[in-house]
C-alpha cells in the first residue's frame, strides 16, 4: 500500500468511500453527499489531502481543513480519516495518518483534533493508538438516522 497526494483522478473512488458512509454510517454526522466540484475544490487547498492506494486502487484517504475561524487557530487543524471496509484493519489507516501528521509538522501545525462520532468505537481505539488524547466528550452533539449521537472530541500535540 502507498500514500501519495490526491488528485481529481481519485475523486469518484475518494466519493464512493465517503459517501456510502454518508448515507448508512454513523461515523461522521453529516447527512450531505460529497460532490465531485467540492472535493475538487477542496484538493487545490493548501491543506493535505492523501490517498492510500493498493493495487491501483484508492483504499482510503486522509484530509484535514481548518478547526476554527480565527487566528488563534491558525496552528490547530481538524482530521478525517475514512478506509474503505475491505481496507480496513490493513495499516493503511496508520500510513495515512502518519504521512498526514509529518505533512502538518512541516506546515508548523501544533495540534490535530480528531472529532469521532461515539457510535464508532474502531475510530476512537485507532486514534488512541496514534497517540491521540482524551479532549472530552459532548453527549448528544448530533442527530443521525434518528439517534442522538456523542461527539469525542481527540487531540493530539505534533
Amino acid at each position: 500500500m502507498i500514500v501519495r497526494n490526491a488528485t481529481p483522478a481519485d475523486v469518484p473512488e475518494i466519493i464512493d468511500i465517503w459517501n456510502a458512509e454518508i448515507q448508512s454510517g454513523f461515523a461522521t454526522f453529516t447527512t450531505e453527499a460529497k460532490t465531485t466540484d467540492a472535493l475538487i475544490a477542496r484538493l487545490q487547498t493548501p491543506w493535505p489531502f492523501l490517498v492510500a492506494e493498493a493495487s491501483g486502487q484508492v483504499a482510503g484517504f486522509a484530509c484535514v481543513g481548518k478547526f476554527r475561524d480565527g487566528p488563534g487557530y491558525k496552528y490547530t487543524a481538524e482530521s478525517t480519516i475514512y478506509l474503505a471496509p475491505e481496507a480496513q484493519g490493513l495499516g493503511g489507516g496508520r500510513l495515512l495518518m502518519q504521512e498526514l501528521e509529518a505533512r502538518l509538522r512541516a506546515q508548523s501545525i501544533h495540534t490535530l483534533i480528531a472529532a469521532i462520532s461515539g457510535e464508532n468505537p474502531d475510530a476512537l481505539g485507532f486514534h488512541r493508538s496514534m497517540g491521540f488524547e482524551n479532549g472530552g466528550i459532548l453527549p448528544q452533539a448530533g442527530r443521525k438516522h434518528k439517534n442522538w449521537l456523542d461527539l469525542h472530541l481527540l487531540f493530539k500535540h505534533l
